[in-house]
């Protein structure tokens, strides 16, 4: 092997938990030329990995209704000597964009039509936490398994960046910064309720701690709720910089910034999450719908706050009852695991 294409995850949560098999495989083949291809709202994380020296930017996935769009499978990775590729999304497509372009050896999970497409296919394995999943796809190719923590990096220009924006923002640069994460690009039923995030930002500010709201344009009704709430919950009239909303202002290098910037995240379970583990920021993180076994924060010092109900986990996009597993967390157990991770 001398040119290795990794397509990475789809999700930004699921690619920063396969950051510690991608580190397995480099360290395991230091002479290899090891390339990463991934999604265009995924790639920029590679920036943040100091040991991935280039990306490649797939397109999005070729439409099945549209039979023309299937020309496209593969262009991307075509004519670039590649001899090998781990996939690690379990989509046929990937499997079809290795082959398509040419690739010689293609490794990944594998069962059914996937499985014909690949060159060394693994049985699946499930009931093990996201990171582990990635870890023992590549100790099974042969790539023996190291820390099982990501890591990522904000470089100096990004950092500089978000320090522009929270100055803007109202920041002074030196009161403690807690980031919140309201929003949740899976649906709604992760995410926990706006007036409760208003409240533990109220609670916060009272402690002498500005909030900071992060997320993409789609969370931006949920942090400007969250800002009115967190004004309604004030026990006095806030100050101007009590919570900052830079919701749809930052991309994922600015983003990795901030949260570097601050002591501590409380999230839903998210990519922004993932994030901030992987920064070394203590993350309290609220579920509901999903599962905290296979995609809690890795690492030390980090708080899952969950409510006990016969119905989670249940991974569905939109609650049918009454959203019992987030609306049960109340606010004051958050508070109180919040304020641990600042001490």
């Amino acid at each position: 092997m001398k040119r290795l294409v990794i397509l990475a995850p789809n999700w930004l949560g699921d690619a920063v938990m396969a950051l510690p098999a991608m580190a397995d495989v480099r360290r395991a083949a230091p002479g290899a030329d090891v390339t990463v291809a991934a999604r265009a709202a995924v790639a920029p994380l590679f920036q943040l990995v100091p040991d991935v020296r280039e990306t490649i930017v797939l397109s999005r996935p070729a439409s099945v209704a549209r039979v023309g769009s299937w020309a496209s499978i593969g262009v991307e990775l075509e004519g670039r000597g590649f001899d090998a590729a781990l996939l690690l999304p379990n989509s046929i497509h990937s499997a079809l964009v290795a082959s398509r372009a040419g690739i010689r050896e293609r490794w990944g999970y594998g069962d059914g039509v996937r499985s014909r497409l690949l060159t060394k296919s693994i049985a699946r394995i499930s009931h093990v936490h996201q990171v582990d999943y990635y870890r023992h796809l590549v100790a099974s190719l042969g790539f023996p398994n190291g820390s099982r923590e990501p890591r990522i990096v904000a470089p100096a220009p990004a950092r500089a960046a978000a320090d522009r924006l929270l100055t803007q923002a109202g920041w002074d640069g030196r009161r403690a910064l807690v980031a919140l994460a309201p929003g949740a690009a899976y649906g709604g039923a992760k995410r926990w309720p706006p007036e409760r995030f208003g409240a533990l930002a109220a609670a916060l500010a009272g402690d002498g701690v500005a909030c900071v709201l992060v997320g993409s344009g789609a969370d931006a009704a949920t942090t400007r709720a969250v800002a009115r709430a967190a004004r309604a919950a004030a026990p006095s009239p806030s100050n101007a910089d009590d919570v900052m909303d830079l919701a749809g202002r930052t991309d994922l290098p600015t983003l990795a910034g901030v949260l570097a910037r601050c002591r501590a995240l409380v999230t839903n379970d998210s990519g922004a999450m993932h994030v901030a583990a992987a920064l070394g920021v203590p993350v309290t993180a609220v579920f509901g719908p999903t599962d905290e076994r296979a995609t809690s924060p890795v690492g030390g010092g980090h708080a899952v706050m969950t409510y006990p109900v016969w119905c989670r986990p249940c991974m569905l996009r939109e609650c049918p009852l009454d959203h019992r597993c987030m609306r049960g967390i109340d606010v004051g157990p958050v508070v109180d695991a919040a304020r641990r991770t600042l001490r």
